[in-house]
């Protein structure tokens, strides 16, 4: 991956009356990079990826590409292109002709275009046979891959996508993800992708980006993300957590509905918060019982998760999660948990 960024936005506020949409983003993208922005739903994620494609102007700050301003430069005239949810295609068209369109739109001549977009077709795993399809009888997932042969098409310096996998059926959506990521790989383009899907992100970044309110509140690769967030938010909205809220008392934590304590994560100091543990970092305690606290508890539910299984533990008012591999065994339904506490994560919040 390049060092020097492709794109770069510095204090970028975007306002709709009085309303901060995106407040005060900073962010440096590197050439070839899949870089993923998530968020829940108002957090500024589409607004900002607006900005970037140029169908909006920010309010304040400024973009660069390439070292250059582009804050003013309209959308038409940049070297960029967005697929949309909606996939934009021409329903009227056949599949090479939608292909075709913006190679079209350059004056190219046709035995140029028909090259060009047949190569399309085989980057995004399309035989070239479709080349004459009503784009109409095309599958959903065919139409995905003739809307990014489309783009490619226009040979952009960075690709834009905006929750393009939202609508498919599970299966699809795997498939595609691997093929995505493998196109970015094959073409070396710059992919900037906006979803609410956190296996998406997970599965096809180099980075996430995570914003909330306006703001981006966190920057990293998919693994820092998920084991090191910075944030109560961050870790709960990169996946699901068990949740204790904590007291500290003679350098121990202390959560008031369990007669027990436990040790702080290494490197942070015990304080009054929220202590965070992720499911499969819980475990069952069988014989010789561990140094950090143990939590007594009777299962009540078990969820199969393909090759793992997810056991619903409930301890007094408290409800714990716990994964393990499906093959690990049935645990005792009068179970004690416990957790290793370099595997839990102290916020002040």
């Amino acid at each position: 991956m390049a060092s020097e960024p492709i794109l770069q936005l510095k204090m970028i506020d975007k306002f709709f009356g009085d309303v901060a949409a995106v407040e005060r983003v900073t962010l440096d993208i590197a050439e070839g990079e899949f870089f993923t922005i998530v968020g829940p739903s108002g957090s500024g994620k589409t607004t900002l990826i607006r900005l970037l494609v140029g169908m909006d102007k920010p309010s304040r700050g400024d973009i660069l590409l390439r070292g250059k301003r582009i804050n003013d430069v309209p959308a038409n005239l940049r070297p960029t292109c967005m697929v949309f949810q909606s996939l934009a295609l021409f329903p009227h068209m056949s599949v090479g002709e939608n292909v075709e369109y913006p190679l079209k739109c350059r004056n190219l001549p046709k035995a140029e275009r028909r090259k060009r977009a047949e190569e399309c077709l085989c980057l995004a795993h399309l035989p070239t046979s479709y080349f004459d399809r009503p784009v109409n009888k095309c599958s959903g997932g065919e139409r995905q891959r003739v809307a990014l042969a489309r783009a490619l098409a226009f040979d952009p310096e960075i690709l834009f996508f905006d929750e393009p996998l939202s609508a498919l059926d599970y299966k699809l959506k795997k498939l595609l993800e691997k093929e995505l990521k493998d196109i970015q790989r094959e073409t070396g383009k710059t992919f900037i992708y906006i979803t609410h899907s956190l296996e998406e992100a997970m599965v096809m970044s180099d980075r996430i980006g995570v914003m909330n309110d306006g703001r981006m509140v966190q920057v990293g690769s998919p693994r820092d993300i998920y084991r090191q967030p910075n944030s109560r938010f961050v870790s709960e909205f990169m996946g699901e957590v068990n949740v204790l809220q904590v007291t500290s008392k003679e350098g121990k934590l202390y959560c008031p509905p369990l007669d027990v304590s436990f040790a702080s994560p290494p490197g942070a100091s015990p304080r009054d918060g929220t202590l965070v543990i992720r499911p499969e970092d819980m475990r069952f305690v069988n014989g010789a019982e561990p140094s950090n606290g143990v939590v007594s508890g009777q299962i009540f539910n078990e969820y199969l998760l393909g090759s793992r299984v997810q056991y619903q533990v409930r301890s007094g008012d408290l409800t714990f999660l716990v994964e393990r591999l499906r093959d690990a065994g049935q645990p005792d339904k009068d179970a004690k948990l416990s957790f290793s506490p370099e595997d839990s994560m102290l916020f002040a919040e």
